[in-house]
Parts: C-alpha cells; structure tokens; sequence
C-alpha cells in the first residue's frame, strides 16, 4: 500500500525557517513527481511546489519562490521543502503527494507549521 509520512512542523518566528520531509513506500518513487501542498486556516488546499522524477524541473508558487527550496532523495524514497524567512500568511497544515501513482494522487497525514504574528 502507498504510504507517505510527513514530518518536521512546528512553531517558528516570523523570518525563521523549517524543514519539511516527506518519508514514501508501496511505489516506485523514482518514477513520479512529487508535490507539496498546504491547507490555511480557513481557505481550501493552494499547491506550493513540484518537482519532476529525475530533479531536472523544479516549480514554485508565487508566494514560494526566493524562500521554499525543493528536493529529492530517490535512493531514501524521500522528498523535503526547505522553508526560510517564514511569515504568518505561510501558517497551515503542509502534505505531499505523489502524482499519478494508479491514475490518482496520494496525500499523507501532513504536518502543521504556525508562524506567529
């Protein structure tokens, strides 16, 4: 079965950063994008970045680009968001998914990240 676990949310200062991981099995990982996307309080999913199998295409939202860093670890089935100069617009629950395993996307459980006001 397809099991992706994020880990490494917590609470920061605003300009503070964090680094998001994203720990896979149950399918070939080096074959699929990978993805992450957040939840706001009080808005729905908004997507955050992508990153192509062999890491030869990156893209960023708006809001990510100059402060999210993606990247991948084919050979530990592993994919991070490396945050920095966090603001309180970034706060919400961070996933990542896989695109296209079994013509659907998978999403873990998440991990929360709060930037105090």
């Amino acid at each position: 079965d397809v099991q992706l676990v994020e880990s490494g949310g917590g609470m920061v200062q605003p300009g503070g950063s964090l680094r998001l991981a994203c720990e896979t099995s149950g399918f070939d990982f080096r074959q699929y994008s990978m993805t992450w996307v957040r939840r706001p309080p009080g808005r729905g999913p908004e997507w955050v970045s992508i990153i192509n199998a062999d890491e030869s295409n990156l893209f960023y939202a708006e809001f990510a680009k100059g402060r999210f860093t993606i990247s991948r670890d084919n050979a530990k089935r592993a994919v991070y968001l490396q945050m920095t100069n966090l603001k309180p617009e970034d706060t919400g629950v961070y996933y990542c998914t896989s695109k296209g395993v079994g013509h659907r996307d998978y999403w873990g459980q998440g991990t929360q990240v709060t930037v105090l006001a």
